[in-house]
């Protein structure tokens, strides 16, 4: 039985093992890496907890106060008698409930449902928030992933280039120089690739700050994102936007905290209700009766020079702090939407310019250098200087496709649609 167990169990790891590779070998979409990082998301719970925290107290506060019982001995006799000789001798069984202002129960409940509408608001700026930031560390690992293979795909041509170089010099038709700056470039392109898988490492452990240990996995493509709405759309989603809902919320807590305030300016009411018992009995005999009494308190804020209309003036400046905050945000995030846009725009024409002209067209002028000077007809200056260009011209398609993916995430991240 030991030995089919260990004959089962040996395809079984290695089948296992195949699995995960093919698993950490699967490529990694923008895609899949938002929703990973949105997942259970710490940032996004915390805040949504808050919110249901906010509104179970929204609740309570909303409830008249608990009622407070009342036990004790009255009128117990110090120097003789008893309790059943003193006619005024009696033990007490009250209650007491007190009844604050319906308008300071309401302005209260009123104060944490907007707290907790304030900090779901947040939790949705927190997705979008976290959806951005990942957008931008895979987009930067992509870049510097592309980019070095860009840089790898030329080092091979440099080094045919040093080859044909070294042929060249070999039976004396070019100097040493060229071969010279042929082999400086190619360990210029060498250290050029060093530092872009720096640039790498570094986009990919912020990727694996969101998604763990799936960030080493390869990338796929740039996505083909939709073209955006159009601005007076994107304008208006924007009015919907999370931070500007929190804001607005907040605003609405400043004016339940103002009608808390002026709350306090009415009377609190109290009522109290006892029975007392008497045991003993009356002179002819006949037992003492009980007592019953209710007696209501009434609260008198007469002095609200230093309390009530201090915190009255304090309410109300918290809740204008709160709406010049709200209109503060809003002219921000308008602003950014209009350049955002613009820029997005700008983005696109440029790349559009790289796909159709320039990208053909430095490869041409390369190999018509390199052409030309195999057959003597061009310096080596000229050839180096296609190259580099070449490389340059690529590199640059690269960031253009990646900035303009940068561009319209910010766009989702203000109007908030989906990608």
């Amino acid at each position: 039985m030991e030995i089919s167990c260990r004959a089962l169990a040996a395809p079984l790891l290695a089948l296992s093992l195949d699995v995960g590779a093919a698993a950490a070998n699967q490529p990694l979409t923008l895609a899949e890496a938002g929703r990973r990082a949105l997942h259970d998301e710490p940032g996004t719970v915390t805040l949504l907890e808050r919110a249901a925290a906010f509104d179970e107290l929204a609740t309570a506060a909303g409830q008249l106060p608990d009622p407070q019982l009342r036990f004790g001995a009255a009128n117990l006799p110090l120097e003789g008698g008893g309790f059943r000789t003193e006619g005024m001798s009696q033990a007490q069984l009250g209650v007491r409930q007190a009844f604050p202002p319906i308008a300071s129960r309401t302005a209260a409940s009123d104060r944490y449902r907007a707290l907790g509408r304030e900090h779901r608001a947040q939790a949705e700026e927190r997705r979008r928030q976290v959806l951005l930031e990942v957008r931008g560390a895979w987009l930067g690992a992509f870049q510097e992933s592309r980019s070095g293979q860009l840089v790898l795909d030329s080092q091979a041509l440099f080094a045919n280039l040093v080859t044909i170089t070294r042929s060249l010099y070999a039976v004396g038709t070019k100097n040493q120089q060229d071969l010279l700056r042929a082999e400086l470039e190619l360990s210029h392109l060498q250290a050029r690739l060093i530092a872009i898988e720096e640039r790498e490492s570094t986009a990919r452990a912020e990727l694996e700050r969101w998604i763990g240990a799936d960030a080493p996995r390869p990338l796929p493509d740039l996505p083909d994102w939709p073209g955006l709405p159009p601005l007076d759309d994107l304008r208006t989603a924007l009015s919907e936007h999370p931070a500007l809902v929190a804001a607005a919320a907040k605003v609405a807590a400043g004016d339940a905290g103002v009608k808390l305030a002026r709350s306090r300016f009415r009377p609190n009411w109290t009522l109290d209700a006892a029975y007392a018992y008497r045991d003993g009995g009356l002179p002819d005999g006949s037992p003492r009766s009980d007592f019953f009494s209710v007696t209501a308190t009434l609260s008198a804020p007469l002095f609200t020079a230093n309390r009530q209309h201090r915190g009255l003036r304090a309410a109300a400046a918290q809740r204008r702090s709160a709406a010049a905050a709200h209109d503060d945000l809003q002219r921000r995030l308008e602003g950014d939407l209009l350049r955002e846009h613009s820029r997005w725009l700008d983005l696109g024409r440029r790349l559009t310019l790289y796909e159709d002209v320039l990208l053909a067209q430095a490869t041409a002028n390369a190999e018509a250098s390199l052409a030309a000077y195999r057959s003597e007809a061009a310096d080596f200056a000229d050839v180096m200087r296609s190259y580099i260009h070449d490389l340059e011209v690529r590199l640059e398609h690269v960031q253009l496709g990646v900035d303009r993916r940068r561009s319209h995430a910010e766009l989702a991240y203000l109007a908030g649609f989906d990608l």
